[in-house]
């Protein structure tokens, strides 16, 4: 018989402590960022510095089919930024494999998914932040969107769905990389040509055919097209359908093999 002075421990389901393991982790890569507010400094400054020059440098030479260049550019720029910054997922994943942080969390009784869903949200938190900093820099520069409030409510669900899938991808770029630095190429080499062969800078239909193919058939631009249609009105067609299938593929893909490679890893270089 069960003695009713002794206190039973508290048996939950495998849920509860998936959500509560991950709750931890993020609660720990949150504190990384405002501990490290020079990294979040380098995200917003960048895409400054990207609206700044093309609004004032190459602004008058690049024909669109918007009211103004400067309101054409703001979605690619925003994506851009949420492309890049996601990328600090892969940094904050390869640190902690060098550190041996991974292999000591690997002998713990936590999912795998957990761990890395922290870096990830951390990743949305800090994209988010500079999103509203970089859309306070483009209205100062003249920026007049016609969004309404469920627009805005649309363009930030698309811009984290992004964020989302593309921070998957840059787990498993942390995972599988030796080093640090070497994590960093692999992300520019990824991201950079998705960028800016796309629709975030120039309408696609100025570019020679092999780049437009490409341009037109990638996510960036699916995702770029249609937070563009939200804020300033251009014609939307299926870009929203794409975008929002083409970021759902990328997590139903990538969240499985990060979590493999999660349990897979080896501290070995």
């Amino acid at each position: 018989m069960t003695n009713p002075n002794i206190i039973q421990p508290q048996r939950h389901s495998w849920l509860y402590w998936a959500i509560s393991d991950s709750l931890v982790f993020i609660k720990r890569s949150l504190t990384h960022i405002f501990k490290n507010p020079d990294q979040l400094l380098g995200l917003i400054i960048q895409p400054i510095m990207f609206m700044l020059l093309f609004r004032y440098v190459f602004g008058g030479a690049i024909q669109t089919n918007a009211s103004s260049y400067v309101n054409f550019l703001v979605a690619g720029i925003l994506v851009q930024m949420a492309a890049f910054g996601a990328l600090t997922t892969s940094l904050s994943v390869a640190t902690d494999v060098q550190r041996g942080i991974i292999d000591r969390l690997k002998s713990f009784p936590i999912s795998s998914w957990t761990v890395l869903m922290g870096h990830v949200t951390a990743d949305l938190v800090r994209n988010l932040l500079s999103s509203l900093i970089m859309i306070g820099v483009a209205l100062i520069v003249g920026f007049r969107p016609n969004a309404s409030p469920a627009d805005w409510v649309l363009i930030t669900g698309i811009l984290l769905l992004f964020t989302f899938a593309i921070s998957w991808v840059s787990a498993i770029l942390g995972l599988i990389a030796k080093t640090v630095e070497a994590v960093q190429w692999m992300g520019f080499l990824a991201i950079f040509p998705l960028t800016f062969a796309s629709a975030a800078f120039a309408p696609t239909e100025s570019m020679a055919k092999g780049i437009r193919i490409f341009a037109q058939n990638q996510p960036v631009t699916h995702v770029i097209e249609a937070i563009r249609s939200l804020m300033i009105g251009t014609p939307m067609g299926d870009h929203g359908l794409f975008a929002v299938m083409w970021c759902v593929g990328i997590i139903i893909v990538a969240i499985p093999v990060a979590a493999f490679l999660f349990r897979n890893h080896s501290g070995k270089s």
